[in-house]
């Protein structure tokens, strides 16, 4: 948001462009499960957690931490890209994220 705020594009902060404005809503309500960790620790803690639905909950946060972040990361271009911007280093992590894990091993 801060960088939304702060970045001009054209005269105007790159946030009040209706495409971006979008882009920033998706994203907030794309996060509108902030329950799921909190009952998966109860799960952990009842012993009561599947392993379906532990996979589950890591398809989903990491599925949507790379969906919020590469849609912010679209809105820095060419800069989210130069490591001095901390949304570079993010980006590279939340793209591991969907592979850390995989399924058991038979």
């Amino acid at each position: 948001m801060e960088y939304a705020k702060s970045r001009t594009a054209f005269g105007q902060p790159i946030g009040t462009f209706q495409v971006n404005r979008h882009a920033l809503s998706r994203c907030h309500q794309a996060a509108g499960r902030p329950d799921l960790p909190d009952q998966c620790i109860l799960g952990v803690t009842s012993g009561e957690l599947s392993a379906e639905d532990a996979a589950g909950a890591k398809w989903w946060t990491t599925e949507l931490e790379w969906e919020i972040v590469d849609r912010c990361m679209q809105m820095f271009g060419g800069y989210g890209y130069i490591n001095e911007y901390e949304i570079a280093g993010i980006w590279r992590d939340a793209r591991i994220q969907r592979l850390y894990g995989g399924r058991p091993r038979s």
